[in-house]
């Protein structure tokens, strides 16, 4: 074997990979925002459908984009992590993008089976959907935050006011029993802070 075959290149995150959350935290507001506005109105008429269209056909770019901050987030703890708040952190972050999807793929069937706003069958998948998002995908939301700003607290790779912020989001999504669609923009709102102070840090460490 020839012994000139060049090194293979370690892998590294680039500093634009926060970019993700940003990506993530836009996506799923504008779902959010289209979908609910979607829901206020009647169903079937044009702008209501094409509006929850739209909504839900974001939601598998935001789910990739998600996916992306994960691996940015665990690339900045590096090293410090630990065992048990990392199992959290990923375990509440994937069962919160398999509701999201689930959430998705309820909504998009209920569109194609062209059945008017008054059929039970509509009725019954919309109540799903808002059971899943509101209810379980919003706790998995808190759970995500909770893990995260523990790990925050625990290794100040970023500011501390990002994980008290997180905590009391968190908080207003376990304690909030209500079907309130708007309650969801606190998770994607935090996740843009965070993202924003992971770009900045990453480029402050990269030009030095």
């Amino acid at each position: 074997m020839s012994k000139n075959l060049a090194q293979p290149k370690k892998l590294s995150t680039p500093p634009a990979a926060a970019i993700a959350g940003i990506v993530f935290s836009l996506l799923l507001s504008i779902s959010v925002v289209l979908v609910s506005l979607a829901n206020q109105g009647e169903i079937g008429t044009p702008f209501a459908k094409q509006a929850l269209l739209l909504g839900l056909n974001l939601i598998p770019l935001a789910g990739i984009a998600f996916l992306w901050f994960i691996g940015v987030v665990r690339n900045r703890i590096g090293q410090n992590e630990d065992r048990f708040f990392a199992t959290v952190f990923l375990g509440s972050g994937l069962l919160f993008l398999a509701m999201l999807f689930a959430t998705a793929a309820i909504g998009g069937s209920l569109v194609a089976s062209s059945r008017p706003p008054s059929d039970p069958v509509i009725t019954f998948g919309r109540q799903i959907m808002l059971e899943i998002m509101n209810v379980y995908a919003m706790k998995m939301a808190a759970t995500f935050m909770i893990s995260t700003s523990t790990i925050l607290l625990r290794t100040v790779i970023l500011s501390r006011w990002l994980a008290y912020v997180g905590y009391v989001f968190a908080f207003v999504l376990l304690v909030t029993l209500t079907h309130w669609e708007w309650i969801i923009l606190l998770f994607p709102l935090w996740i843009l802070a965070l993202s924003i102070e992971i770009l900045l840090a990453s480029l402050r460490e990269s030009r030095g």
